[in-house]
């Protein structure tokens, strides 16, 4: 099972933006120091007290040249807020400069807010990522070709590099409803999937949907499946559920106040669904979010909550948030990192 880290590149309460680049690229370094499979970037527009990871794919070139092992991927790269021939072609730059170790993860993310920022109708998303999506392919082919399509037009055009791992690097979907589970499956395309905006019996019911749409459109296989998810590690169990009590609370607080922003952006029905997460999000106790949001403990407390989700849900990875809420200090992220790293990776390799 694969084991990454997703990261936002936090920028923390008095700490200026240099600082949080070098606390980020810091937490690289240990990640390939220590046998991380891999880190995940975030892309995180508008939002100063939050992150300063506005521009992943630089980040990630970065992250690329000063490592030897570590595979680097996007989660997500939301495809709808650029232009697609420039993406395929910062892309597989990267891809070029890590050696084939990059992994592209899409999406079209979940919230309008940057939408409307950059005076994008979030309407369109979904069309937008769908064309975005076929001219990358087309150009990651290294022919010239044209295109037309309802948002996009692409004429006569070649690009250089064609990416470093052929025919491209692996694609990642973020999936977050029944629909694009069924789509993704449909289609052959390894997913993201997170406990932010669903339980475990939903997501485990739209996972075995995606697997079985993906077999009866006859691939290979049985579908991938990666989960995003909050992970603290501690070296007793008070240790890992009363250090990170804070910072996952506010964690929480705040996905219930986006969804609440976000309410309306894409029609009645997605009205509804994102009021519904925030209430419940709003109402969730401590302990249910032990149960059913996140995975904190002792070294062989992780080893059977990542037994459980593998099982319930047939996880070929994960991606752990390891400062969710960001109000975790270094020194102990580092520390839960190390004993997930040494202690509970080598129970599923």
């Amino acid at each position: 099972m694969h084991f990454g880290a997703f990261m936002e590149f936090g920028n923390r309460a008095g700490v200026t933006e240099s600082q949080a680049f070098k606390e980020g690229f810091r937490m690289v370094d240990s990640a390939e120091a220590m046998g991380l499979d891999g880190v995940w970037l975030a892309e995180l527009h508008f939002n100063p007290a939050r992150s300063v990871l506005s521009s992943p794919i630089v980040v990630a070139s970065a992250i690329a040249a000063r490592t030897k092992r570590l595979r680097v991927g996007m989660a997500v790269y939301v495809l709808p807020l650029s232009n697609p021939l420039r993406i395929a072609e910062e892309v597989a730059t990267v891809d070029h400069i890590s050696e084939g170790r990059f992994e592209f993860g899409i999406g079209r993310s979940g919230f309008a807010r940057s939408y409307d920022v950059f005076s994008i109708d979030y309407s369109e998303s979904q069309a937008r990522f769908a064309e975005s999506m076929e001219i990358i392919l087309q150009a990651w082919q290294g022919k010239e070709f044209s295109y037309k399509g309802e948002f996009y037009n692409v004429d006569k055009a070649t690009i250089s590099p064609v990416p470093y791992q052929q025919p491209h690097p692996p694609l990642r979907i973020a999936a977050n409803s029944t629909e694009t589970f069924i789509r993704l499956g449909k289609a052959g395309h390894p997913i993201f999937v997170g406990l932010r905006g669903m339980d475990i019996p939903e997501l485990k019911e739209n996972v075995k949907i995606y697997r079985e749409t993906w077999e009866e459109a006859g691939h290979a296989g049985h579908g991938d499946v990666s989960l995003r998810i909050p992970v603290y590690a501690g070296e007793t169990k008070e240790q890992a559920l009363d250090e990170p009590f804070e910072s996952i609370s506010g964690y929480f607080g705040r996905m219930g106040g986006l969804y609440r922003e976000s309410a309306g952006k894409a029609g009645i029905d997605s009205t509804e669904l994102r009021q519904g997460r925030a209430e419940q999000l709003a109402a969730l106790s401590y302990d249910e979010m032990l149960e059913t949001k996140i995975a904190f403990g002792t070294a062989e407390g992780l080893i059977d909550r990542f037994a459980q989700l593998k099982e319930e849900l047939g996880l070929d990875g994960v991606l752990a948030e390891l400062n969710a809420g960001g109000l975790i200090p270094e020194e102990r992220v580092l520390r839960s990192l190390r004993i997930i790293t040494e202690k509970v990776m080598p129970a599923f390799k």
